[in-house]
């Protein structure tokens, strides 16, 4: 806390080419193409990056024909691993493939001709959040919508040949300064990008400042002459992606929702279909707290539900408007009870989520972009 009632909050953002986003569009990728052939695939693939090789994991049932080495091989040239000896391309790679199929004492409860309750279940138990807020035009925090923004846009410049020595992985971090629970100014910007061999850190902090960081910050108005910038603070960045680090699907839970803003209930996204309420009714909760954000019930909001394996509802709903509510949260509540199919099924349908559409959503945050389906507002006059 800093004087006067003011505070910094910082959250991140990382690359298609950090090695667990790596992992993350693979599983991602596996689960498009599942589902591309058979709708009613059920998927839980996960994926393991290091040196030279990936390990590709999990429960897949399906009449898809799929090659899963050719999805692995195509997703990481796509990133930009494409230099032969890097320590990881997607030429000389090695994949091995240890998927099996889903456990039948799961599909038992989440099919609905078998469950007990003679619906779709819940594929799993387990709590999940949403958030939004009127603090950027996309009712997202301003942190990690800015963090995604800067590396948005060093992504475009590297593949559009406009800074041909940067490399696919990085990172970026913003902080924020909040008064009264508002954002002010920007206090930090971290930049880590991974480069070639031959790239000077003069030249790089220098794109990275020009190119990058004033372009997309500077229309925010919050940039101010007090701002510190930490640009490849190491000195040296080449050596990157899963020839540096290890990678694994789903340990960017933050980076995919909120940027910590918001409480997480822990089960990741990618390489999941959508009978898995971790990633389903994330999404749903996303639309109730930005619906109930864009309709002008309140400024900021978060909601909660839980369910249990099998059972085709909510076993709990909760809204939390702190304190910026237009009715009490209880009756808020009882609105999202009757404005929302909150069913496994219900939710499936109405995001149309047995369609391919997740590689693409699985960058710079699930949340706070333009035209997937659980970002559309829609009127919840009473």
């Amino acid at each position: 806390m800093l004087e006067n009632g003011t505070h910094v909050f910082t959250s991140e953002s990382v690359s298609e080419g950090h090695p667990d986003k790596v992992c993350d569009q693979i599983s991602d990728a596996v689960l498009d193409a599942c589902l591309s052939q058979d709708q009613y695939s059920r998927v839980a693939c996960e994926v393991f990056a290091t040196t030279d090789r990936v390990i590709v994991g999990g429960e897949i049932t399906t009449n898809a024909e799929i090659d899963i080495e050719s999805i692995v091989r195509a997703t990481v040239k796509e990133i930009g691993y494409t230099e032969p000896g890097c320590g990881f391309d997607y030429q000389s790679l090695e994949v091995t493939n240890l998927t099996k199929t889903q456990s039948a004492d799961i599909s038992l409860g989440v099919t609905a001709s078998s469950s007990l309750y003679g619906q779709q279940g819940a594929g799993d138990q387990g709590m999940m959040f949403g958030f939004a807020c009127d603090e950027t035009p996309a009712l997202m925090p301003a942190p990690v919508m800015f963090s995604h923004a800067l590396l948005e846009k060093a992504s475009a410049l590297r593949k559009s040949d406009k800074a041909s020595f940067l490399l696919p992985d990085s990172k970026s971090q913003v902080s924020v300064v909040y008064k009264d629970g508002r954002p002010i100014r920007i206090d930090s910007v971290v930049i880590s990008h991974q480069h070639k061999e031959s790239a000077s850190r003069d030249q790089i902090v220098t794109f990275l400042t020009e190119e990058v960081i004033k372009p997309v910050l500077e229309q925010t108005g919050m940039l101010t002459p007090e701002t510190k910038y930490y640009i490849n603070p190491t000195g040296r960045f080449v050596i990157g992606g899963p020839a540096g680090d290890t990678g694994l699907t789903g340990r960017k839970i933050i980076v995919d929702t909120y940027g910590g803003m918001g409480r997480h209930g822990g089960g990741a996204f990618s390489g999941k279909d959508p009978s898995k309420v971790d990633r389903s009714a994330a999404y749903m909760a996303r639309f109730v707290a930005k619906n109930l954000v864009a309709n002008k019930f309140c400024q900021r909001c978060e909601v909660q539900f839980s369910y249990a394996i099998g059972v085709p509802y909510p076993i709990s709903i909760f809204v939390d408007t702190f304190g910026t509510g237009t009715m009490e949260d209880s009756k808020l509540e009882d609105l999202v009870r009757h404005k929302f199919d909150l069913s496994p099924a219900g939710i499936i349908n109405t995001f149309k989520l047995l369609r391919p559409i997740y590689q693409k959503n699985v960058n710079y945050g699930h949340f706070g972009k333009e035209g997937a389906p659980w970002e559309e507002i829609i009127d919840l006059t009473i």
